[in-house]
């Protein structure tokens, strides 16, 4: 089953002289459970084709249908609503909340969601997975790099979203916290059929993954050179 289907996505910025075609005519679809890595050189339109699968950015034309849902046809408060409950991020500066310890951050999106119970099980379970339970009540600024991205990817996980998107999860880490980081990640993804979607520049990182979709500029190869 396609949690993720991409037609014919664009994204143009400026207009005339100044137009920059940052995607061009992207197609391509994710079934549940897949981990795929997002390859391209800086500047190719991966982190923008990243910010359009997660709501932050809207595409020029295109479709972007998670879970049945053209996102890019929503009004601005129903694609909140959705992606908070559908979407989640692990961005490589972590971006984990300075004022609340451990718990209170993977908390966090749920406690956003009005009506949600916090599963406080379901989180235990989770820290514990990754290997931070008993950090549960330091904050940010006490932990490694390497625990703060833990934290990070233990809130991206605490809503059960559909999908999630890593932005260079590991470009902050060493080698061998990224090689943790990534076995974590792709365990995530295999115990809880969690899709996820991996920007990263690292091809030793993107072959790890089952699946590598290449960008440049602003068009999709598929993995074995393919355009896709």
């Amino acid at each position: 089953m396609n949690v993720l289907d991409i037609e014919g996505v664009c994204k143009i910025y400026g207009e005339k002289e100044n137009e920059v075609k940052a995607l061009v005519n992207i197609n391509f679809s994710v079934k549940q459970g897949e981990f795929i890595a997002i390859v391209g050189t800086s500047g190719s339109g991966k982190s923008t084709l990243l910010n359009i699968i997660g709501g932050l950015d809207t595409p020029t034309k295109g479709k972007v249908i998670i879970k049945n849902r053209d996102i890019a046809s929503l009004k601005r408060k129903e694609l909140t609503i959705f992606r908070r409950r559908n979407i989640g991020f692990v961005f490589q500066d972590y971006s984990l909340m300075p004022v609340l310890n451990v718990y209170d951050n993977v908390a966090l999106p749920v406690t956003f969601d009005k009506g949600k119970r916090v599963d406080h099980r379901y989180i235990e379970i989770l820290l514990k997975d990754l290997g931070i339970w008993e950090k549960r009540t330091k904050y940010p600024s006490e932990l490694s790099g390497g625990q703060q991205q833990r934290a990070a990817i233990a809130r991206a996980l605490a809503n059960k979203p559909a999908i999630i998107l890593a932005d260079e999860p590991t470009g902050n880490l060493d080698s061998r916290t990224t090689s943790e980081v990534m076995g974590l990640l792709k365990n995530s993804s295999k115990k809880y059929k969690q899709t996820i979607l991996m920007v990263t520049h690292n091809e030793v990182i993107a072959q790890c993954c089952d699946r590598i979709i290449r960008i440049e500029d602003g068009e999709v190869y598929m993995e074995g050179g393919d355009r896709g």
